[in-house]
């Protein structure tokens, strides 16, 4: 694989096109990450400012409600597109964008109807989420091709979760500084710098579209028969997505739970909770590139199970422990395994889907995740608040598990993929 960083002159044009894209994509992951970096906050920013844990579920679980009534229509739409570039990075800048919106409301709005707002301010932005989410597995995978996408993208998450790790540091301390909410509101605000690098190079990337010729019914029933059918023509990619949809019901219902935990279980300090994630996305500098080289020489079945039995664990400890210096100790281990899953997971779902219809295949695969992340951070919330924080994460845990568990006996990774 040429490297990013090597000279243009003397190239072919396919390499200088390649090397171009590979650059693009690695700064647009620098945008993502400073932007990510400073999303971590968001929950916290909730919960200082007094919400439910139910309003603190509702901001992971929203972005599915929408992605389960838009999802199959925006995959079918991209589908047919001939550029599916642009839809990604104006899609991901409106994204980026709510942060800085979020940081003004308090300007706007008496303190006590802030968070409802922000409730709704990023109600909205979950349609553009739904086409980021789409586009981004399109538009990645499509940069380098099959043999190289793996490798671009450990270059890609490696330094996006450097500058997530520098981004977290910096709003950890500059949050600090000022008292509260005009802390959280200019980290929110210069947030968006992050965002227009993101667009800016995004909208560079060049790669190839073949629009799809296949003709689809409209209608709810419709929708619903073509999806079988695309499961029962590819027994390979139902079965990923089914093994994945259980795996990730324990992810997503411990997505809320560990900044509420950090917050009112371990009474965590705006400081420390931005360790903690710094430490979290800091390790992501080599973790990815350690993990691709495992998978190269190895390939993507001991780098599944290792990373997702050990994510298995992490809820778990993290329940039994209240220390904020094992809970840091835990959040890198856990940032670092879950990169060699990230990786796996990308490539896997990719080889499962037909090249030709691939927009149509990731929304499909979105839409069964959509429904993950609608219901278990609602489940997770309920939990916490019914029981304890422990009880919830635990459950989280035992799913993760039964997830791995699914993704053996499924054998994801050991049969014939579609290519």
């Amino acid at each position: 694989m040429l490297s990013p960083f090597r000279s243009l002159k003397g190239l072919a044009h396919e390499d200088v096109v390649m090397i171009r894209n590979q650059r693009s994509v690695i700064i647009d992951g620098i945008g993502v990450g400073i932007v990510g970096g400073i999303a971590t906050f968001l929950a916290v920013f909730l919960a200082r400012l007094g919400a439910s844990p139910l309003l603190v579920g509702l901001l992971t679980s929203m972005p599915a409600f929408t992605g389960l009534l838009l999802a199959i229509p925006v995959g079918r739409m991209l589908e047919r597109q001939t550029d599916i570039v642009p839809w990604y990075s104006r899609a991901r800048v409106w994204v980026q964008a709510t942060y800085a919106l979020t940081g003004l409301l308090p300007f706007f709005l008496p303190i006590g109807y802030v968070p409802t707002a922000v409730i709704v301010l990023w109600a909205i932005a979950t349609i553009p989420q739904t086409i980021v989410n789409i586009t981004f597995t399109v538009v990645m995978g499509a940069a380098a091709g099959p043999q190289r996408r793996q490798q671009l993208m450990s270059w890609r998450w490696s330094t996006l979760g450097a500058a997530t790790a520098i981004s977290v540091a910096g709003a950890g301390w500059l949050l600090e500084q000022f008292s509260f909410p005009i802390n959280y509101q200019i980290v929110f605000i210069v947030s968006f710098l992050g965002g227009m690098l993101s667009f800016f190079f995004s909208s560079r990337i060049s790669i190839d579209t073949t629009p799809s010729s296949q003709a689809h019914k409209t209608g709810l029933r419709a929708l619903l028969t073509e999806s079988v059918g695309m499961l029962r023509e590819v027994p390979a990619f139902s079965r990923y997505i089914t093994a994945t949809f259980v795996f990730n019901c324990g992810i997503w219902m411990a997505m809320p739970l560990f900044p509420l935990y950090w917050v009112r279980v371990v009474e965590a300090s705006d400081f420390e909770i931005g360790l903690v994630n710094t430490v979290n996305s800091g390790v992501l500098l080599i973790a990815y590139f350690v993990w691709a080289r495992v998978s190269a020489k190895r390939g993507n079945l001991p780098v599944l199970f290792a990373s997702t039995i050990a994510l298995s664990l992490y809820p778990l400890l993290t329940g039994m422990t209240e220390s904020i210096v094992l809970i840091t100790i835990l959040a890198g281990l856990a940032g670092f395994i879950g990169s060699g899953k990230d990786l796996v997971f990308f490539d896997l779902a990719l080889e499962t889907m037909p090249r030709d219809r691939v927009p149509s295949f990731v929304a499909l695969q979105q839409l069964t995740g959509y429904v993950a992340t609608l219901a278990m951070p609602l489940v997770g919330t309920f939990l916490a608040t019914q029981f304890d924080y422990h009880i919830a994460l635990y459950v989280a845990g035992g799913l993760r598990l039964a997830g791995v568990v699914l993704l053996y006996v499924l054998k994801i990774g050991r049969t014939e993929q579609t290519t």
